[in-house]
């Protein structure tokens, strides 16, 4: 019998893995700047596990972007795809290409005791709709709806391009500033790696303040030492993403709780814990009786979209 694989690939990393019982094995990851195309790094990896062009039968890649038709061309890296292509190069019988936070929020249908923390407590409407939101090299958003038992659809889409949210004259100020030197400020222009030392670099210039912090990480591990400017900077990103995700719950009637996933948040748990982010997810006028029970959970999994990708293939063979 062959062999089902997984994949998740990023901008920097391409993350492959085994998919069998429900299961990830195998894991490896590699830099994709280190390879010509996903074909030469995944002949590494079927290498490296001494496999052959052929073992594998179906495949899932989660990528990053709308996936439309059989061609898909990497925003954030030189790699592209051909379906035809990578199939006959690798003497695969099927690939499945997923956007990346479609299989994040499949993901979320796996996690385990101990793969997740509690920041809002609620009951949630076990029927309604889940929202997952994550800040990394950029901001995914994606939704999760039930759709039978053990079975759910993650609805693909771009929610971290929607325009920044904007709930105080601060945050107005700072819009201003950000739309200087942007086009169009969406929420990833803040919400993300990047984003969060752009936010520091137009608070320090609305404040009149020499920047003086050169990373996300140097801002992150400065608010966590009292840095007082890093401190209400990591305030404000955290505010900024309890905005977007309630805006998202109120969307598409998310009642069944947030997943806040990404690799920017878990630099930073303590902080974001005590942070504005539930307040501001449920500061909606009108509507803030709608949040009372909309739980909310930081997820802490390794490798949550290749455990997605996995579900997304099981599912495509049901």
């Amino acid at each position: 019998m062959k062999l089902a694989m997984v994949g998740d690939i990023g901008g920097t990393n391409a993350r492959f893995a085994i998919w069998e019982d429900d299961q990830l094995h195998s894991i490896r990851v590699f830099p994709t700047v280190d390879y010509a195309s996903p074909e030469a790094a995944l002949l590494i990896y079927l290498e490296d596990l001494e496999l052959q062009r052929g073992d594998v039968g179906s495949i899932c890649l989660a990528v990053a972007g709308p996936v439309v038709g059989d061609d898909f061309h990497f925003t954030n890296n030189h790699w592209k795809i051909n379906r035809p292509s990578f199939c006959a190069e690798l003497k695969i019988d099927n690939l499945i290409m997923v956007n990346d936070f479609t299989a994040m929020a499949l993901g979320m249908t796996r996690l385990r005791e101990g793969e997740y923390l509690t920041v809002r407590h609620g009951k949630g409407d076990p029927n309604a709709a889940k929202v997952v939101i994550g800040p990394g090299t950029g901001l995914g958003v994606g939704t999760l709806i039930r759709t039978g038992d053990n079975h759910w659809t993650a609805l693909p889409g771009e929610g971290g391009h929607v325009d920044l949210p904007i709930g105080s004259p601060r945050e107005a100020m700072l819009w201003m500033r950000l739309m200087a030197g942007h086009e169009h400020v969406s929420a990833e222009t803040v919400l993300s790696g990047a984003g969060l030392l752009l936010l520091y670099q137009v608070s320090c210039a609305l404040d009149g303040i020499e920047p003086t912090l050169k990373s996300p990480v140097a801002i992150t591990s400065a608010a966590s030492k009292g840095d007082k400017v890093a401190a209400a900077v990591l305030e404000q990103f955290c505010v900024f993403l309890g905005r977007v995700a309630g805006n998202n719950v109120l969307t598409v009637g998310g009642r069944g709780g947030v997943y806040i996933a990404g690799g920017v948040i878990p630099r930073f748990v303590d902080f974001f814990m005590q942070s504005g982010f539930n307040r501001a997810l449920s500061e909606k006028g009108l509507m803030k009786d709608y949040f009372d029970e909309v739980p909310v959970w930081l997820v802490t999994a390794e490798y949550p979209g290749l455990t997605g990708a996995g579900v997304a293939l099981d599912q495509a063979q049901v």
